[in-house]
């Protein structure tokens, strides 16, 4: 297993790119074949070239994968704080306005002991 290094995401996302690119450029290179006259051997050494680069890119890919998840559970992490917080200030807000609401009435009955 992977330790959970900071630059695992980047390293899955740089290696998904080389997996994309690559699959880009042996379709490049199958369009251009219907263009030009491309060598037989050369389009086979190239097809070739371009399917280990691709294989490989998936490869690291795969092992990389754990980025993602890392990154989805520091997401959870960070929005079940950001919940927690905002649950927090409701509550927070609630006992500031019941505290006023508690003062006025009280203000309302020395007025009315007052009066009398």
């Amino acid at each position: 297993m992977q330790k959970n290094t900071p630059n695992l995401k980047q390293r899955y996302d740089l290696s998904r790119h080389h997996a994309w690119a690559g699959t880009v450029l042996l379709s490049m290179l199958l369009a251009l074949r219907l263009l030009l006259e491309i060598p037989t051997a050369l389009l086979i050494l190239s097809i070739i070239l371009l399917t280990g680069y691709i294989l490989t890119s998936l490869f690291f890919t795969y092992k990389y994968r754990q980025g993602l998840l890392t990154n989805i559970h520091n997401k959870t992490i960070i929005s079940s704080n950001l919940e927690q917080q905002k649950i927090a200030a409701d509550i927070q807000k609630e006992q500031v306005k019941l505290e006023k609401k508690k003062a006025k009435t009280e203000a309302k009955k020395q007025k009315k002991a007052q009066k009398k």
